[in-house]
């Protein structure tokens, strides 16, 4: 076990920053540490009065908000146990999950509770709008005049400084929260996290990065592991000044934020550097002209350095390093971007690690494709590796859940009898200990020849290739491998590109990658898909929702 309490890591930063900014939603004035802290613990006198006792359950579901973040830190240090709903669960999932985590409160945006059904609860005792605080449903008569005689009471009572600010501590293998996933099954399993396994994520980052900076940019879904592990309480920890985006972080809403804020970190998914390439870098250097200029040595390391300044500039311009996760990186744009300066790097985790697995920073000799190296507190194995040493990633150490959450049996099929957490991942750790992700072994395809291929690995490719913007690779069986892509629907209207050329487009790209492949991997046809595939919150594709597009007892695509 770590010396460190989560805890008392949360209470001495509000102590130590006690009159700077901590929380604000985007162009709205900050809420200071102190007030923060003053707020917490009003928000424990309300769950002493409603009878909330240590390890008791307390959901939260909205948007990224300072309401939403000082709900999860009351609860955390009240010793109550904070359940994070993704917002685009549906009604009916929100329903269900608040249900299955025995919670007894509920705190969600309006537009959440508009489309449930309170009354329908069993678990549930009170229902609170995050907006305001207000109690919307009870199974208590006049709860609110109970509230607003809590709020008074404490106001006349209470006054919060930082000498007598002070949080009961529990013990490190306590439940901090239950995180529930939002896997490519669309299964969604509640993870048990532990004090002392968050603790290891936020202590492995504080000594890893570099001390400094002022602000973050708070976008990633703060009910999502990694979003609310290094978004929020790492930051909140450092005592930086968090700005939470509550609105769709689109580019344009994101370019004047990083220069508002002039973020010390941006923690993303690979999604908003391959955008950034695609949209804008990209037609750039496939201009006649940029071709031209970026064969000549010295002039390619000048454009080099201009581009990779504007997006430093994108992202405010004082950012340390971007931390990309949650999905595989596209390598050529990896290694376009590293070429040209950007400070960026990989990380590889999940849920059940809260979530942090694999990193290393930017500056540390990282390899192009790989996600870093294994983090100070877990041991990692290869399990049943291949002729190549791929197989699947399998880690123990001090932040591994307690368990799935009223699912024994799906525990003890990921956590064996000596503490390996087998992650369904499937890599390969390279002499220097750098790990590389393959793919999902349930995604994994034999070939008719008995060689594994890796779908994952192949989709980055194509996905790199003209007009494409994004794809799934499926086995249609009897040794065919079908690609469904979904055109770059943007890059067509500006090149004034018709849909019926892009079969024709789709089958240069089908013989140009399979030049690339080994004959057991090449792929006997491109389809266009007509809509975006359906992701998970970290944007990996929900595979399973697309196996009827092919027939594998006969062989081909299904009409």
């Amino acid at each position: 076990m770590l010396k460190e309490d989560l805890v008392k890591v949360l209470e001495d930063a509000l102590k130590l920053n006690w009159e700077k900014p901590c929380f604000s939603d985007y162009g709205s004035d900050p809420l200071t540490f102190g007030e923060v802290a003053a707020k917490i613990k009003e928000m424990h006198a309300l769950f002493e009065a409603l009878g909330i006792k240590k390890g008791d359950k307390i959901s939260v579901c909205g948007k990224n908000s300072t309401s939403w973040a000082i709900v999860y830190l009351s609860a955390v240090t009240y010793g109550a146990v904070i359940v994070p709903l993704l917002n685009d669960f549906s009604a009916e999932e929100i329903h269900h999950l608040v249900e299955h985590s025995d919670s007894r409160l509920f705190f969600a945006s309006e537009y959440i509770i508009e489309k449930l059904d309170s009354q329908l609860f069993d678990t549930v005792e009170a229902v609170f709008k995050l907006e305001d605080m207000s109690a919307v449903y009870s199974k208590e008569e006049n709860l609110n005049s109970k509230v607003a005689e809590t709020v008074k009471n404490f106001a006349e009572t209470q006054t919060v400084t930082k000498e007598n600010l002070s949080f009961e501590i529990p013990e490190k293998t306590d439940l901090a929260t239950i995180v529930y996933t939002s896997g490519t099954t669309g299964f969604s399993k509640g993870v048990m996290i532990s004090h002392n396994c968050l603790m290891a994520n936020i202590q492995y980052a504080i000594d890893s990065l570099p001390k400094g900076g002022d602000a973050m940019v708070s976008f990633l879904p703060l009910a999502h592991c990694f979003g609310c592990a290094f978004d929020f309480v790492l930051q909140f920890a450092r005592g930086l000044h968090i700005v939470f985006i509550s609105k769709t972080p689109t580019p344009k809403i994101l370019i004047k934020a990083f220069s508002e804020v002039q973020p010390f970190l941006v923690i993303s998914v690979p999604l908003i550097l391959e955008k950034i390439y695609t949209s804008k870098i990209r037609p750039l250097l496939e201009t006649k002209k940029m071709r031209i200029l970026m064969a000549i040595p010295g002039i390619r390391q000048l454009i080099m350095r201009k581009i990779g300044k504007g997006i430093s500039d994108f992202f405010g311009g004082k950012c340390y390093e971007v931390i990309s996760g949650g999905a595989a990186f596209n390598p050529k744009i990896e290694s376009f971007l590293l070429k040209a300066g950007v400070r960026f790097t990989s990380g590889y985790g999940m849920t059940e690690c809260a979530p942090l697995i694999a990193y290393t920073d930017y500056a540390d000799n990282r390899k192009i494709g790989s996600c870093g190296k294994i983090m100070t507190y877990l041991t990692a194995k290869i399990d049943n590796p291949d002729k190549k040493g791929i197989g699947e990633i399998c880690v123990k150490g001090e932040n591994i859940m307690s368990g799935y959450y009223k699912m024994e049996k799906e525990t003890a099929e990921v956590l064996d009898s000596d503490g390996w957490l087998h992650t369904g991942d499937l890599g390969r750790i390279d002499s220097d200990g750098f790990l590389f992700i393959c793919g999902r072994l349930k995604n994994m395809i034999l070939s008719s020849s008995g060689q594994n291929i890796y779908p994952e690995e192949i989709e980055l490719k194509i996905n790199y290739m003209p007009f494409v913007n994004e794809s799934l690779l499926l086995d249609a069986g009897h040794g065919k491998l079908i690609a469904f892509v979904y055109p770059d629907r943007e890059k067509m209207k500006a090149e004034n590109v018709a849909d019926e050329q892009l079969p024709e487009i789709m089958e240069k790209n089908r013989v140009e990658l399979n030049e690339t492949l080994p004959a057991y991997a090449k792929i006997a046809e491109i389809r266009i898909h007509p809509e975006e595939f359906q992701k998970t919150s970290t944007k990996k594709i929900r595979r399973t929702l697309y196996t009827h597009l092919v027939d594998k007892k006969k062989g081909f695509l299904k009409h």
